[in-house]
């Protein structure tokens, strides 16, 4: 009778060690899933695919030694030009490609150029992507636009969505008193992965302490004061619950944080609701508004 009834203990604790060894080292396929969807590591759109010709496509060295792809979108209405360069971050799956109607979107509402990075692993950029690596990425990017002598005297503003906000938020919480960024937009972010896994995966909730990808955002974000957030929450995402961003905005202490939710967007739409780009629109106009005050 007691060998049967150690069989459900040591085939769930066989189970338990098979997920956490899995959890462990194949995290980093979970976390960044880069080859989602099919051909997403050759097959990639341009800007010229949606219509748009006034663009560069980029290599930009890393100092490690990787070769990150890269768009470098600039405005087609020159007469209501900004002197502004967004600096964009996507999300865990797909490619730059498929954030090419965003930007050009950002770019017609804002008349802004749009450097849009391909994180190591993903789409036409080489190497392999971990935590560390991404965020050597981000300060490459943010670098070229400062080494850039048609670009970097422009105001620059990060923006990053789900994954590519909790880079966002590293990198400008690294970079956010040397003058060169100017605002910072997260879209549907998380607080750490560590706290997205009882959510995004229920059976190792107990596990999470063996994540080695972290993000710490709730812990980094309180240190940017100085610089906005606008936080766009959409309301139905089923991926990252939205009290992550209701808990990154309450614990926000920049100076101007602006709140703003998407009633009807889930992880992947929320761009495609109802004052998305109107309100983002809103938000720079009152930053750079600001900014010209303080300089008069």
């Amino acid at each position: 009778m007691a060998s049967y009834l150690r069989l459900p203990f040591l085939a769930g604790s066989s189970l338990a060690a098979l997920f956490s060894g899995l959890l462990y080292f194949k995290q980093n396929d979970i976390i960044y899933p880069r080859n989602i969807p099919l051909g997403t590591r050759t097959e990639v759109p341009r800007p010229r695919d949606f219509g748009h010709d006034d663009y560069e496509e980029l290599l930009i060295p890393t100092p490690d030694g990787e070769s990150l792809s890269a768009f470098l979108i600039r405005p087609e209405n020159k007469s209501r030009t900004r002197d502004v360069t967004m600096l964009m971050f996507h999300g865990n799956a797909g490619n730059i490609g498929h954030r090419v109607p965003i930007a050009l979107q950002l770019q017609e509402d804002l008349g802004c150029n749009v450097l849009m990075l391909e994180y190591r692993g993903y789409g036409l950029s080489t190497g392999t992507p971990d935590e560390k690596g991404l965020m050597i990425d981000g300060q490459t990017a943010l670098d070229y636009i400062g080494n850039r002598a048609d670009i970097k005297h422009t105001k620059i503003v990060v923006y990053g969505q789900s994954l590519g906000g909790a880079l966002g938020i590293q990198l400008v919480a690294r970079n956010q008193h040397a003058g060169r960024i100017s605002a910072l937009i997260l879209e549907n972010t998380f607080t750490s992965i560590r706290a997205m896994i009882p959510s995004a995966f229920p059976p190792a909730k107990y596990l999470a302490r063996l994540c080695h990808q972290v993000w710490p955002s709730e812990s980094t974000l309180p240190s940017i004061q100085g610089i906005p957030v606008l936080f766009l929450s959409g309301l139905k995402d089923e991926i990252v619950p939205p009290a992550h961003m209701k808990q990154l905005y309450q614990i926000c202490r920049a100076q101007r944080k602006i709140w703003r939710t998407l009633p009807n967007g889930t992880h992947n739409d929320t761009m495609l609701q109802e004052n998305y780009f109107l309100y983002v629109t809103e938000f720079m106009d009152e930053v750079f508004t600001k900014i010209q005050q303080h300089r008069l």
